[in-house]
């Protein structure tokens, strides 16, 4: 049901990217917006794992170093039949984690060393499956598809903000006044889809993690104690910019009802109670 939402969104959000860059930019001002925000977006994903991975501070640890992360990770893999990922911890006394790389064979895990110390052995394992997920379903590849129409959009906006790059002659450009708001609106509307994507994925991940586990309330668990942890504080030098990629939001104390139609996340509540469904399922 979540990869159907996916598409849908997806297929929405370049529906929208069509017709703002054709009534706005005209098919050349469209291409050249899309370009742009590929760019960007597809050497960001082939870079992002080197990027978020060194700007907290990931240390890759060893079998040696972390013999009980490492057999954890393993089981998981092999029950998933993917690729053996790097593995790394992150100095950090908050309690989170992500998975990062643009595909199976190029991916990485991190959790946090207060992960570590908050967490038993049996939540580790649903975090980490949570992360694998993640990694099997191409996320990384939807966000980066994602980000770039949003980018797009937000290029045209700008185009159309500043009055920029259109051809035609002035009365027969839209209204000075319509395309102004429709320069504030688009982006956040597009915004706004890109949020749900992630939010989709984020159902997906929990989902696959339940199934790979076959102990759901493993992952109600970790849920709940790293919610409730990340309330009072978050992972040290955390962006706006990766938020989507940890298992619980950073800055998901700090949000307020209506700012939830921007967040990367859903709520702790609504995914242990879809957890919840699953137990009979799985049973």
């Amino acid at each position: 049901m979540e990869v159907v939402k996916t598409v849908v969104l997806l297929t929405l959000m370049t529906l929208l990217f069509v017709w703002v860059g054709g009534m706005m930019g005209g098919t050349q001002g469209m291409m050249i917006a899309l370009v742009l925000a590929g760019v960007m977006n597809f050497v960001s994903y082939f870079y992002s794992d080197t990027l978020v991975l060194r700007h907290y501070h990931a240390v890759p640890v060893t079998r040696q170093e972390a013999n009980g992360l490492y057999t954890i990770v393993e089981r998981l893999c092999a029950k998933a039949n993917l690729p053996l990922p790097q593995v790394y911890i992150i100095p950090d006394s908050t309690p989170n984690a992500f998975a990062t790389g643009r595909n199976p064979s190029h991916a990485a895990v991190a959790v946090t060393e207060g992960l570590l110390q908050l967490l038993d052995d049996d939540e580790v394992e649903a975090v980490l499956a949570h992360e694998l997920s993640h990694v099997r379903h191409y996320d990384i590849l939807v966000g980066t598809i994602a980000a770039t129409i949003a980018g797009a959009i937000g290029v045209i906006a700008n185009m159309m903000q500043f009055g920029a790059m259109f051809g035609g002659s002035r009365e027969n450009r839209p209204n000075p006044i319509v395309m102004i708001v429709l320069a504030i609106i688009l982006p956040l509307a597009a915004a706004v889809i890109q949020m749900a994507i992630s939010r989709n994925r984020e159902y997906m991940a929990d989902e696959g993690a339940a199934r790979l586990t076959r102990h759901p309330e493993w992952l109600q668990s970790a849920l709940a104690k790293l919610s409730s942890y990340n309330a009072q504080g978050m992972v040290h030098e955390a962006t706006p910019e990766s938020a989507h990629m940890f298992i619980i939001n950073p800055f998901a104390g700090k949000h307020i009802s209506f700012a939830s139609l921007f967040s990367t996340h859903p709520s702790t509540e609504d995914r242990i109670a879809r957890l919840e469904e699953l137990k009979f399922e799985l049973k």
